[in-house]
């Protein structure tokens, strides 16, 4: 039997359809393969030209090439699948002013959240502070929000790192849950140890969406320093590498909608797998590219790539 029927035996077993009934409170495992084969999993955002999210696609709609060679689907669904996030707050001295309305507007979020979702609250400003680890308790999290305390520079690159680092550890292989971080800052980065190389490599490796609220400078010069300017070029960077978002509001008065926006897109999410028909253990990075071909005009965001295994 090849490794191909092997892994097709699998998916059946383990995707196998669930009680309608219990479709909402009930999660089914990921499919289980045999040793050494790394599944890729990606989370597909699928929106048309209006910017709308497009649902209703099945597994059959969707193309998915790696280095340019297609790949066979091995996993595929349309589930609200549980969430564990990372809810990250910017609370340097230079959102004195703000935070009063960035703690309303994230307090809203996470009443988006259900039963079976995971928060973790953090704020960062020279370091990097968990005011509340991974619950399901809607005033925990609240509480947390409220504690944020603004002072000092920003260590944005510490903090996304750490971040990441926590996110990865919350995983559970016998549990299908998207993981997403979802951060809120107003500036550059101004006291990290950690470079935005460092960031950029780990979120690559990770199988986690960021999604970054940037809030711009009330001045256009403060808008035009090299430091700003780097900092979004950072920040959409790592959306885009990782299949998440980056906003730009020009006013605090916009959080509720991005956020709003945010949580539409985590409710909506793709989610396929496939095992690559490159064996190569190279750590090489491969492209990965997705397209809805019988759909003009459909644009999918997702992350786009990943490091191969390396060789032993």
């Amino acid at each position: 039997m090849t490794r191909r029927s092997l892994l097709s035996i699998a998916v059946l077993a383990a995707t196998a359809p669930l009680d309608p009934r219990a479709a909402t409170a009930q999660t089914q495992l990921p499919p289980t393969f045999g040793t050494g084969i790394e599944v890729i999993n990606l989370n597909l955002s699928v929106t048309d030209p209006a910017e709308n999210y497009v649902i209703g696609l099945d597994s059959a709609d969707f193309a998915v090439y790696e280095d340019g060679i297609r790949q066979n689907l091995d996993f595929f669904t349309h589930e609200n699948l549980p969430i564990s996030m990372v809810i990250m707050i910017d609370t340097s001295a230079s959102m004195e002013e703000k935070i009063s309305v960035a703690q309303t507007a994230a307090i809203r979020f996470t009443k988006t959240l259900r039963p079976v979702d995971l928060a973790q609250i953090v704020q960062f400003n020279d370091r990097a502070t968990t005011l509340q680890p991974f619950t399901n308790d809607p005033e925990a999290l609240e509480a947390a929000i409220l504690e944020t305390e603004t002072s000092g520079p920003t260590a944005l690159h510490n903090a996304l790192y750490i971040s990441l680092k926590d996110l990865t550890k919350q995983k559970n292989p016998n549990e299908r849950r998207r993981s997403a971080v979802v951060m809120l800052s107003d500036g550059e980065d101004t006291a990290s140890l950690v470079s935005d190389d460092q960031v950029v490599d780990l979120a690559k490796k990770s199988e986690i969406n960021i999604y970054a609220i940037s809030l711009r400078p009330n001045r256009p010069q403060d808008r035009s320093r090299q430091a700003f300017s780097q900092a979004e070029y950072l920040l959409t960077a790592l959306a885009r590498d990782t299949g998440g978002r980056v906003y730009f509001p020009t006013s605090l008065s916009e959080l509720d909608a991005v956020y709003d926006k945010i949580a539409e897109e985590l409710r909506t999410l793709y989610s396929v797998g496939y095992v690559s028909s490159n064996e190569r253990r190279d750590g090489k990075w491969r492209r990965i590219v997705v397209r809805v071909p019988d759909r003009e005009g459909v644009s999918v965001r997702h992350k786009l790539g990943y490091y191969a295994p390396p060789g032993s």
